[in-house]
């Protein structure tokens, strides 16, 4: 049964659509204040299925669907790819994983609350998803089907999965507030520094800045010295993605939030620029990045047993990071130099005073 307050949403965002059809789910919630899940809860029942919180065992049924379309964002940038989840590691820790050439996810199963199963309309018809939120509404990762995918096993797991309880509203816990962060006087610097030197894997910075008590962003202006982060401007990310095109060098493009990190590695070929957003549109993977909300851009380098890792790191004003790209490597195997050379051309052009 809806609710009033569920319905005068659904009657709004109704209102929404009528003055513009086209409007994504996500901008009208903003225009409403409300979260994305909240406004997709209005739908139970015509479209929309809440399925069990059980996340493990959902994602674990996912590879039986085959070849499907991987979607993962935060405000500011968009990351879709195509291909098959393989290779889960769901059960062992805070931490999942798919690790596959074409999906490759980090799952961070604490920023996960909510399921759906979601029937919208499309250009090409009818589109098929799973769409997971966290405890504030906002979405985390979603899973949509494309025409190879085996759309009797998305029914079989929706069946098996949906909740008994299928009413609105859908209710959202906000978030903690960020810890505030400490001034750099209250920072150990030294001990900083030389943890940094002696990084054996870049996994293990997450490890240095809680021993710390740093932020990523202070982390970056508390650097060793030399060239271990470097400042350069916001279009750094667009040089870089164009120059990597145009060599075709390999890259790894890591984007997430606070439930999924979500990596493409590979080629990237044909760029696009829509009003507002710089834009990688090819068959496999799609990013959309709005280059108005990089508030900052680093070049950052840390030691590993691999040689040296090189990156671009960008952030928003808050400090939250938006984007991270690297070249294409695994464990064991040194940096691409061809990724390093692109990178310090860009550096040179691109570096702040």
């Amino acid at each position: 049964m809806i609710t009033d307050t569920a319905t005068d949403l659904k009657q709004r965002w109704d209102a929404l659509l009528a003055a513009d059809p086209k409007l994504r789910i996500r901008n009208a919630a903003a225009q409403l204040g409300v979260s994305e899940g909240e406004l997709l809860a209005t739908r139970l029942g015509d479209g929309v299925i809440r399925l069990q919180p059980d996340f493990k065992a959902i994602l674990a049924g996912v590879p039986a669907l085959g070849r499907v379309m991987a979607l993962t964002r935060n405000d500011d940038v968009v990351h879709e790819r195509k291909g098959a989840y393989l290779n889960p590691s769901l059960e062992q820790g805070p931490v999942g994983l798919f690790v596959g050439a074409d999906i490759d996810l980090r799952i961070f199963w604490h920023g996960w609350a909510h399921a759906f199963a979601v029937i919208e309309g499309g250009r090409d018809g009818a589109r098929h998803s799973l769409q997971f939120f966290g405890s504030d509404g906002e979405a985390v990762h979603k899973i949509y089907l494309v025409p190879e995918s085996d759309a009797g096993a998305y029914t079989d797991l929706v069946v098996r999965f949906r909740a008994e309880d299928q009413s609105p509203p859908l209710v959202v816990v906000p978030l903690p507030a960020e810890r505030p962060e400490q001034p750099d006087a209250a920072i150990n610097v030294t001990g900083l520094r030389d943890g940094w030197l002696g990084l054996k894997d870049t996994h293990d910075f997450y490890l240095l800045l809680r021993q710390f008590g740093v932020s990523r962003t202070q982390a970056l202006r508390l650097a060793p010295e030399g060239e271990f982060a470097v400042p350069v401007a916001p279009n750094a990310l667009r040089a870089i993605i164009t120059q990597a095109a145009s060599e075709q060098c390999p890259i790894m493009v890591f984007v997430g939030n606070r439930g999924m990190l979500q990596i493409h590695t590979g080629t990237v070929t044909n760029l696009m620029d829509v009003p507002g957003w710089f834009n990688v549109v090819d068959p496999d993977f799609n990013l959309h990045m709005r280059e108005g909300a990089i508030a900052n851009s680093w070049i950052v380098r840390k030691p590993s047993v691999d040689g040296m890792i090189t990156a671009l790191e960008c952030y928003d004003s808050k400090g939250s990071q938006l984007i991270q790209l690297f070249g294409k490597r695994k464990p064991g195997i040194p940096e691409l130099e061809q990724w390093r050379a692109l990178v310090a051309a860009v550096e040179a052009e691109q570096r702040l005073a």
